[in-house]
């Protein structure tokens, strides 16, 4: 056997403890995981399958042959449908799956698929085809796995977060001009993506669909005054009114990975209660940062917050969650709550974004970074400054 990605290890050994024989995975971040490759579009299902023992198989269509075979990190990779001259195991991935596995004597096994993803219809589709094997959920197991990234993943959200950055200084300055809505996010985009020009080996693509693809995955949007209680809606033209907040909502992605910031920024002197909720959030930020470090339960972060919220007099308005892991999804599954049993661990990514919202009094704040947990304690993806800010 070749070397395998340490990733593909790390998921091998989890395997092996659930008593997995193979897993097969569809969802797109979870197929970009073990192989290295995105087609953006995923018209055509992209399947893995990874045995417990032996090498992962990438089954696409003969339309990505091409393209699979130039991204992939996977060697063992196969076709199924038809294209031009390409050589395929069967006309559909069911049938090219059913090869594969009668190959690797994994038809009656213990397989594991991702009940999280699956629509009823395939899942239908799995059970009939594998009349004899045993078919258990790969959900958290694969979750657990992602928890920790590996060295490339890391140098990547680096790099998103610099884009990131990038487009939150642009969203600013067009604040500072008093843009709307829509003109603060297409020039954090354009920002964005004018650095990204200078980077020719990497990728912005996000994860697609059945239906669609994401060949850009550098977002943003912006909320102004009251729309901010909506938390996410497409920009509008709503223009800023002197005296209220607005947020800026950025996510970036590099070669598969993600950042995000979020900042609150105020249009001139805001109200005592405007800005005693932001300094609120500042102090929560700020006593958190000095136990971000391997060994603490992400729960007690949550604790935190929720505790000088309510000795502030925001006990009615605690948020539900306070951040979230972030990697290959820019929400990944595991949420910053007083329920997630995550010991944090060098080499975890995540957002942390305490926040408030008091519809009553008009108070909305939204400020967001993307840390890595290190050997000694943590850094800072995300750099752009994370105070009080007014333009």
């Amino acid at each position: 056997m070749t070397d395998l990605h340490p990733r593909i290890t790390r998921l091998k050994t989890a395997m092996a403890e659930a008593g997995v024989d193979a897993l097969i995975c569809f969802k797109p971040e979870n197929t970009f995981f073990l192989t290295g490759f995105n087609p953006i579009i995923y018209s055509h299902p992209v399947v893995v399958l990874l045995p417990r023992d032996g090498e992962p198989v990438l089954l696409v269509h003969a339309l990505r042959d091409d393209h699979g075979r130039r991204e992939s990190f996977v060697s063992d990779i196969r076709l199924y449908g038809a294209w031009s001259t390409k050589v395929t195991m069967g006309p559909t991935w069911m049938a090219a799956l059913g090869g594969i596995l009668a190959e690797k004597k994994l038809s009656a096994g213990r397989i594991a698929l991702e009940y999280d993803h699956m629509p009823v219809a395939r899942y239908r589709v799995m059970e009939d085809f594998l009349p004899d094997a045993r078919l258990v959920d790969s959900s958290a197991m694969i979750d657990r796995v992602r928890l920790v990234k590996d060295p490339d993943e890391i140098a990547h959200a680096r790099i998103a977060a610099t884009l990131a950055g990038r487009g939150m200084e642009a969203a600013v300055s067009a604040m500072a001009a008093r843009g709307n809505e829509r003109e603060v996010s297409t020039a954090s985009m354009a920002a964005m993506n004018r650095l990204w020009c200078g980077m020719p080996d990497v990728e912005v693509a996000d994860f697609g669909t059945l239906e669609g693809g994401a060949q850009n995955g550098l977002w943003t949007w912006t909320l102004y005054g009251e729309r901010m209680f909506v938390n996410c809606d497409n920009p509008t033209l709503r223009m800023p009114v002197e005296g209220e907040v607005g947020a800026v909502f950025i996510w970036a992605v590099a070669n598969g990975v993600h950042a995000e910031i979020e900042r609150t920024v105020a249009f001139g002197p805001v109200p005592p209660a405007q800005r005693r909720a932001i300094d609120t959030i500042l102090g929560i930020r700020a006593e958190i940062e000095g136990v971000l470090k391997p060994g603490i339960p992400l729960s007690e972060l949550f604790h935190i917050t929720k505790k000088r919220l309510s000795s502030a007099g925001y006990a009615a308005n605690i948020p539900g969650r306070i951040g979230h892991t972030i990697g290959l999804g820019a929400h990944e599954h595991t949420s910053l709550d007083a329920r997630t049993d995550i010991i944090l661990e060098p080499g975890m990514l995540f957002t942390l974004e305490p926040n408030l919202r008091v519809p009553a009094q008009g108070v909305a704040t939204q400020i967001s970074d993307t840390i890595l947990i290190t050997e000694n304690g943590h850094e800072y993806l995300t750099r752009y400054p994370g105070g009080y800010l007014e333009v």
